[in-house]
């Protein structure tokens, strides 16, 4: 099956096949604030590894199929009907997830780029699954007729068509945020459980990460990024909540006070008390009483 284009020319329909990708060059047009670079499609997406990133901004439709996108040591799966929005120079790399993975993608830079993307809040790889993404693809349609039927202004209808291509893409942004967030907070809501649970356990972050199904670095920025702080400081804290309680409302030792909050030792619950509520657990108990 090819990916199909269909482009009206001299009043009739004509289907054409997509498997390439077009390289403008309009000197002029490459001084607008935004100029098309590329465009195209691939029925077959190889694998890709740019440790270095790509030197123009991408924005990539999954047409078919599915694929494998990395970055920030986070793995993707990017399946059919979703986009994805890769900045200039930010290391990635993608590939097929099975056999067969058929993409079209918008490349696009210009002196302006980086500023409108910052005001966008696109700086990082974004992806978007669009409950209706016909914009979207008229956009794509028209840039790709621009430059197959009109040579002479082709590269400056681009220009104002990417612009649209972007503005209609970070429209789509904030169901991807809500997206984002509900798997976020099903991942937190997981490990919080179990913490729940296990709190005076051993709770290495090494455990956590694999109950969450994310690597130990993905787990902590989610944490910094909802809670503010990094999984083991989390720990600490609800430790400690119960270590206070303990202090006010019986008499049992540092000791025994320290074994059954979780802290594997005194001398670090006696630190660890006084790096956060600036008194020891004696003191605090005397000024709770």
């Amino acid at each position: 099956m090819k990916t199909i284009l269909y482009i009206i020319k001299d009043g009739k329909v004509k289907a054409m096949s997509l498997n390439g990708v077009i390289y403008p060059y309009n000197i002029d047009a490459r001084k607008l604030p935004l100029h098309l670079t590329g465009i195209g499609g691939t029925e077959w997406q190889q694998y890709i590894l740019r440790p270095e990133g790509y030197q123009w901004h991408q924005i990539f439709y999954s047409e078919c199929g599915a694929g494998i996108l990395k970055y920030d040591n986070i793995s993707v799966t990017v399946k059919a009907g979703e986009f994805f929005f890769l900045p200039a120079g930010y290391p990635h790399e993608y590939f097929a997830e099975g056999e067969r993975w058929g993409v079209k993608f918008v490349t696009f830079d210009g002196y302006a780029a980086s500023h409108i993307l910052s005001i966008l809040n696109m700086t990082k790889p974004i992806i978007i699954q669009p409950a209706d993404s016909s914009v979207l693809t008229r956009l794509f349609d028209e840039m790709y007729s621009a430059q197959t039927l009109d040579r002479l202004h082709g590269d400056f209808t681009c220009s104002g068509l990417v612009y649209d291509y972007v503005l209609e893409f970070h429209r789509h942004m904030n169901d991807k945020a809500n997206r984002v967030q509900s798997e976020r907070s099903k991942l937190l809501k997981s490990v919080m459980d179990y913490i729940d649970a296990h709190l005076f356990e051993d709770l290495p972050l090494t455990l956590l990460s694999d109950i969450a199904g994310v690597t130990p670095q993905h787990l902590c920025r989610i944490f910094r990024e909802s809670v503010n702080m990094r999984p083991k400081e989390y720990v600490t804290k609800k430790r400690l909540r119960v270590a206070k309680r303990l202090l006010q409302e019986t008499e049992k030792t540092v000791a025994e006070i320290s074994s059954k909050s979780g802290f594997s030792e005194p001398a670090y619950f006696c630190s660890v008390f006084k790096k956060y509520e600036k008194v020891s657990p004696l003191e605090y108990r005397k000024m709770r009483r």
